[in-house]
């Protein structure tokens, strides 16, 4: 279960990043 809260983590920060200002 580590490794898929380690993964989930991760792609939170991408989507993070790509929620930018338009």
């Amino acid at each position: 279960m580590a490794k898929r809260r380690k993964k989930a983590k991760k792609k939170a920060k991408k989507a993070k990043k790509r929620r930018r200002r338009r």
